[in-house]
């Protein structure tokens, strides 16, 4: 399938031509036609899959064949639960909607609230925001909603963690009853289930992987060490084995701080991100880490939404997740647009009962790697519960480009 089969207008095709893609990709194939036709959808898609155009394309184009109303108030809203994913959600409208008459803002926290005052007044077709900030602006009536068309809830999941519910509601009920609402979930949840029962209105449903997997690119593996050998053979190995744009996860900003100095006491350039950083270092950070000149990102969960590098070949676990499901999102950031990508994680013998929770939430058992000179203290003690994965050869190699396939959008 192409995206001219899609249905797609002329402005939007030469937008993601100049992007050099040709095909869209599963998500795409499914959400795409759905959204054109204005129907609520509710929506499951591991990271990479090119969710984010999935429903950017056929919002701009809705937007772009349909009249407004005249009054450059928001037709269209993107709620995201972090900046970062605002950013990055923002760049894709703008990257295809160019050639198009629409107007773009992004509002969030952590940043001085009188530009985008500016920005509001001058009109807006489609605003991407953070829940809290956009509250803000509602209470100062800085912004009118109650021409919103299309709402678009992305990464579900992670609002949900956050607490953004509340927020959520509130923005509801300024909204015009008569809209469509799509929300983007990398998990059917329970809660995100319960949650869609309020907000949408006979959705159509797609699950394009199968739920709770990880990438099938992603190589995964287990060192067992001892905690306070971690950060030493963190570093051995990025050294020994030269690896470059290593992202990796701690379970706390103080963790990441301290592993971060850490590391570039060892020769390392590293940076790290968290919810405590202001939003310029943030940016910086993750703009030095794409551009190379950072070898090593540190960065805790929540702020690690919005990190998309499509090589990205390597994610270190260096504390597992209290979440069995945030190890999926997390190995999630390597393996992306056709390329192979390689998971770590760090062991300790006090994460062990966590090991056991992600290993039956994948329903396998992954590889355990002693590293020779880092033999841990404790012995690790495969869990009942899990399955035994077949043996797989390990390599300590970077991870090659995978056989050439058709481009398509991952953003």
């Amino acid at each position: 399938m192409t995206f001219e089969q899609l249905g797609l207008s002329t402005g939007l095709l030469r937008a993601v031509a100049d992007q050099g893609y040709d095909s869209p990709t599963p998500i795409q194939q499914q959400a795409i036609p759905v959204i054109l036709q204005g129907q609520d959808l509710l929506a499951s898609a591991q990271t990479g899959t090119g969710k984010t155009a999935g429903f950017t394309l056929p919002l701009l184009h809705r937007l772009s064949t349909q009249p407004g109303n005249g009054k450059r108030a928001p037709r269209a809203l993107i709620l995201t639960p972090t900046r970062e994913l605002a950013v990055q959600v923002s760049e894709s409208v703008k990257t295809y909607g160019k050639y198009l008459p629409l107007k773009t803002a992004v509002v969030y926290g952590g940043v001085k609230i009188g530009p985008q005052f500016k920005q509001l007044r001058q009109g807006v077709d489609i605003l991407i925001a953070t829940p809290g900030r956009l509250l803000d602006h509602v209470n100062q009536r800085t912004v009118d909603l109650s021409c919103v068309e299309i709402l678009v809830l992305d990464e579900c999941d992670r609002m949900l963690d956050m607490g953004f519910i509340h927020d959520i509601r509130k923005i509801m009920g300024r909204l015009p009853e008569s809209r469509q609402t799509l929300m983007f979930s990398a998990t059917f949840s329970r809660p995100i289930q319960q949650l869609a029962s309020t907000l949408l209105n006979a959705p159509a449903q797609i699950e394009v992987a199968p739920r709770n997997t990880t990438a099938e690119r992603v190589e995964q593996v287990v060192h067992p060490v001892d905690r306070h050998r971690k950060r030493e053979l963190l570093s051995h190995m990025i050294g020994f084995h030269g690896w470059e744009q290593v992202l990796v996860f701690t379970r706390t900003k103080h963790g990441a701080n301290r592993l971060a100095e850490q590391l570039a006491k060892d020769g390392l350039k590293t940076a790290a991100i968290h919810g405590n950083k202001t939003q310029a270092a943030r940016a910086k950070a993750l703009k030095d880490f794409k551009q190379g000149r950072v070898r090593v990102l540190v960065a805790t969960d929540v702020a690690s939404r919005g990190i998309d590098i499509d090589q990205l070949p390597y994610v270190v676990n260096f504390e597992l997740p209290n979440v069995a499901e945030d190890y999926v999102h997390r190995i999630g950031r390597t393996g992306r647009a056709g390329h192979e990508g390689r998971a770590v994680s760090l062991i300790s013998d006090d994460e062990l009962h966590l090991l056991s929770r992600i290993e039956r939430l994948l329903q396998q058992r992954l590889e355990r790697d002693i590293v020779p000179g880092y033999e841990p203290s404790f012995s690790m003690r495969a869990p009942a519960a899990a399955k035994p994965a077949a043996p797989r050869r390990r390599s300590n190699s970077r991870p090659g480009r995978s056989k050439p396939q058709p481009a398509a959008i991952r953003g």
